[in-house]
């Protein structure tokens, strides 16, 4: 084998170990955020087969600009910026808002519980998301944004609005919250 035949080779190897850590990085990130985007997705309103597709489009989207060759400062961050556009997107094409349904809640509930103890539960839940519901829209995303463990200036970012509004919109949900009878 010639010395550039072999140089080549070698190039082409590593250039397949980088693409397969690549790979993994991503496969390790989808692993670990992909059922946080699937809920976020959800809260945005969408149903849980798009959330699914658009979890999936994601995680395809973050191994694409990675492939590029783009730095990504905050891998997390930018995955609910992602999720965020295309959630909106996929709503608006979808052109209904999906209402709490308590009966599917109640089917993923904890099956242990009696059926007192069920009751209260399911009836706490539909008025814990109607106090939600009564948020304003950018109050539930910083809510739920939050809820992901995003920091603010995280959900600025994602949001496309300043820190200090993701601190306010999170204060006055929270008071509501208070004030409501969950």
């Amino acid at each position: 084998m010639s010395y550039s035949l072999g140089r080549e080779l070698t190039g082409i190897a590593l250039q397949n170990r980088a693409t397969l850590t690549l790979q993994d990085q991503v496969a390790q990130l989808f692993e670990e955020a992909r059922e946080d985007v699937y809920r976020y997705l959800l809260s945005l309103g969408l149903f849980p087969p798009q959330a699914q597709e658009g979890a999936q489009e994601v995680f395809l989207r973050l191994y694409a600009t990675l492939r590029k060759g783009e730095k990504i400062q905050n891998p997390r961050a930018w995955i609910f910026r992602v999720a965020h556009n295309l959630g909106l997107k996929i709503r608006a094409r979808q052109n209904t808002w999906a209402p709490f349904d308590a009966n599917l809640e109640s089917q993923i509930a904890d099956s242990t519980l009696n059926p007192e103890q069920s009751l209260l539960e399911r009836e706490q839940a539909l008025r814990f998301h109607q106090a939600i519901q009564r948020l304003s829209e950018q109050q539930r995303r910083c809510l739920f944004l939050r809820m992901e463990g995003l920091r603010y200036p995280e959900i600025a970012s994602t949001l496309g609005i300043s820190a200090f509004a993701v601190g306010e919109f999170l204060r006055r949900s929270i008071a509501r919250l208070k004030k409501s009878e969950i």
